[in-house]
């Protein structure tokens, strides 16, 4: 199981990478990310909704709320032309820390 302080620092791309992938809503959010980890982040709607929010306040996705077949609303986010921009600097920035994890756990062997 990943822990807490690690799914909560990989939340905002991990909701923007999902978003990207087409517009979704917080359930199924959730289950996507289960599904995609093989069940070693599991999200509650107590995690999921407070950072939704705030994405949704720094115009990174955008939501609207929509009668599903069985008639009741559901609010269904997206991610914006901004989401997508930090999605990339996230993107980058998690390259940059998984090369020096990279080379911290499997050094080259130095030349003698």
């Amino acid at each position: 199981m990943i822990t807490k302080n690690l799914s909560a620092a990989s939340t905002k791309p991990i909701i923007l990478g999902v978003l990207r992938q087409g517009r979704s809503y917080g359930y199924l959010i959730i289950k996507k990310v289960k599904e995609l980890s093989g069940g070693q982040l599991e999200w509650s709607d107590g995690m999921l909704y407070p950072v939704l929010h705030r994405l949704e306040k720094e115009g990174l996705v955008q939501s609207n709320w929509t009668l599903s077949d069985d008639s009741r609303p559901r609010k269904y986010y997206e991610i914006t032309a901004a989401g997508k921009e930090e999605l990339i600097a996230e993107q980058q920035q998690w390259l940059e820390v998984n090369a020096v994890l990279d080379k911290i756990w499997n050094p080259k062997p130095t030349k003698a």
